[in-house]
């Protein structure tokens, strides 16, 4: 090689390393005393919340645009355990939505900082608060503290994460500049060992830090769930007296509102959740005006997206599970577009910031759809193959399964009537004697029983069948170990009933693909209920697409599927009545909606609308 190609080569390889050098500029992002600095100067977070496990990934770059436009610099994020490691042992960090690395990549490109809310728990109105649901099968797990099953998963779960998060890291020219360690730990529990003990995990595994914790503004969720040269965030902190609250518990790190809550979830069954947007602006007016750091949960929530939905339980016989929609009320609603709420908070941070705040994005395109028919396609009942023998009924989770629908059958043998209770029942069951429906049983209340009459039956020993749906499990506070099913026993006037067949239906969209309808004739038709557990199809034409909501009015509970993907959960009690498509799912042409309804038993209408009801 010449000596003119030796210089040219020395001079291409400096020019690739200074271009990389550019791109990979290095940040340092510290905690001094009561300041975040950012390269040795003082920083005001300014930061919106989102998730993206409840945005379509096309539509990624549009909701972190939106965040900027409304006067963000720094987008929040959390990361769900469960949604990454869906088998033990088996990550995915790189298909569709799960690919967090490249949307904190897209945040940095659009010009904002990350924080990471890694968890391993981080509640969220997510299902079971990120943790993988595998860890129910070991019978006495318990969770959040330092029991070693827990732990050993936690430590193969942070050494993953920390492969996608460290090149990320502000410090090696990414734009993450916090890392949560753990989530609200103070309204859980006390072990300040464990909380020791993960955030060792995350600094042995390359997330140097610096890092946060975040609790209530209260003393004694302080003490449990803080740590000492950790930034202490307040869920939410928006007075003088949250902050000297936390203030008194440690005066020598940064305080920050790391939630403030520009809405609020809504369960089944409520009135949807509107906070006052004034208070909303007086806490605001107060963040800003003292120049503390903040992030809004959320700026823009999305959808729990198929069995995500998490659910809440504040005592052993209450249950609450979330809505589908996560539109939260936040300034950016579900499909991405701005609130009034979003243009009050982009008014009033621009009086604040120094820098400037680009223009709002044009809104993503809505489209109708016309009502269409759907017919009856299959049932629950043809799809059973495999039964599983045990002597009593076993959970969900003991055969991998996380929701769905499971199917326990037996015969009566001595008592045929009387007092049926499911001990618990986790969280709807429908009872049937020889295919007829007797009466259904939901979890929440603790009334847990009913009467089974007395039947003529064909058969001397009638069959009993209790099709039971998981819906999401309990994501906050005490009562978390909640695996789905029959979690106990079953009993008849006392008795309880042995020799179990076990039906496995989770109802995902691999089981949706593989649905075989195959036809009901003569006797056959017979053996299958007239209500409980069928399937309605449809197919709509398409000349364009755009997002839209699928009305779902005209039924009564079940799930949606679009071309196999799973909208989520509809129930008739409301207040949500319409499902979430966003255009991605849909093409040009012809395409199909399943519909699974538990109650349904003639098919209906369905139409597309252009916003959420």
């Amino acid at each position: 090689m010449s000596r003119f190609h030796k210089v040219y080569l020395i001079f291409c390889f400096s020019l690739l390393f200074f271009h990389q050098g550019i791109a990979q500029q290095r940040h340092i992002f510290s905690i001094y005393k009561t300041n975040f600095l950012l390269d040795g100067k003082p920083f005001q977070i300014i930061s919106g919340e989102m998730h993206p496990a409840r945005i379509p990934e096309a539509y990624w770059r549009q909701r972190i645009k939106m965040a900027k436009a409304m006067g963000c610099n720094t987008i929040a994020v959390y990361i769900f355990w469960n949604y990454h490691e869906t088998k033990e042992g088996i990550f995915d960090f790189t298909t569709a939505n799960k690919n967090i690395a490249k949307f904190i990549h897209i945040c940095q490109q659009e010009g904002l900082w990350v924080m990471v809310r890694p968890g391993p728990y981080v509640c969220g109105e997510w299902d079971w608060g990120g943790l993988p649901t595998y860890l129910l099968k070991k019978p006495d797990i318990k969770i959040r503290c330092m029991d070693s099953t827990y732990m050993a998963a936690i430590a193969r779960y942070v050494t993953h994460v920390s492969k996608e998060l460290k090149p990320l890291l502000c410090s090696n020219g990414g734009p993450v500049i916090l890392t949560q360690v753990e989530n609200e730990y103070g309204s859980f529990g006390n072990d300040r060992n464990y909380l020791h003990n993960l955030k060792s995990l995350w600094e042995n595994s390359g997330i140097n830090g610096p890092f946060y914790t975040a609790d209530g503004a209260t003393p004694y969720m302080l003490d449990a769930g803080s740590l000492e040269n950790v930034a202490i965030g307040l869920d939410p902190g928006v007075t003088d007296e949250d902050f000297a609250t936390a203030a008194k518990h440690n005066s020598n790190v940064p305080l920050f509102s790391s939630e403030t809550y520009p809405g609020w979830l809504t369960h089944w069954g409520e009135e949807w959740q509107r906070p006052d947007t004034n208070k909303l602006k007086t806490d605001m007016e107060y963040l800003l005006s003292k120049g503390k750091s903040f992030n809004l949960y959320v700026i823009h929530g999305g959808t729990n997206f198929g069995f995500t939905a998490g659910a809440n339980a504040f005592s052993p016989t209450q249950f609450q599970p979330d809505i589908t929609s996560y539109d939260y009320d936040a300034p950016i609603n579900e499909q991405g577009k701005a609130t009034p709420k979003y243009y009050m908070l982009r008014n009033l941070i621009s009086k604040y910031v120094k820098y400037p705040i680009p223009d709002v994005p044009a809104p993503i395109k809505t489209i109708h759809i016309p009502a269409f028919k759907t017919t009856e396609y299959t049932t629950i009942w043809q799809q059973l193959q495999h039964p599983i023998a045990t002597p009593q009924p076993k959970p969900m989770e003991y055969y991998n399964q996380n929701q769905g629908l499971i199917l326990y059958r037996t015969e009566l043998v001595g008592h045929k009537s009387g007092t049926l209770t499911i001990t618990e029942p986790h969280d709807f069951a429908m009872v049937f004697v020889d295919g007829k429906l007797i009466d259904t049983i939901y979890r929440d209340g603790g009334k847990w029983s009913i009467q089974l009459p007395e039947t003529k039956s064909a058969h001397r020993n009638p069959q009993l069948d209790i099709l039971v749906e998981g819906m999401g499990h309990i994501n906050f506070a005490q009562y978390m170990i909640d695996r789905k099913g029959i979690t106990d026993r079953v009993t008849l006037d006392g008795m309880t009933l042995m020799n179990w067949q076990t039906y496995l239906l989770p109802l995902d969209e691999k089981f949706i693909t593989a649905l075989k309808a195959p036809p009901i004739v003569g006797k056959a038709k017979e053996e299958f209920p007239v209500i409980g557990g069928k399937f309605f199809k449809g197919t709509f034409t398409l000349n364009e697409i755009g997002d839209t909501y699928f009305d779902m009015s005209n039924y009564s509970r079940g799930i949606v599927y679009v071309n196999h993907h799973n909208l989520g959960r509809y129930w008739h009690i409301g207040p949500q009545h319409s499902l979430y498509c966003p255009s991605s799912w849909l093409k040009k042409g012809e395409n199909e909606i399943i519909i699974f309804d538990l109650l349904q038993t003639t098919p209906a209408t369905i139409e597309g609308i252009e916003k959420l009801k």
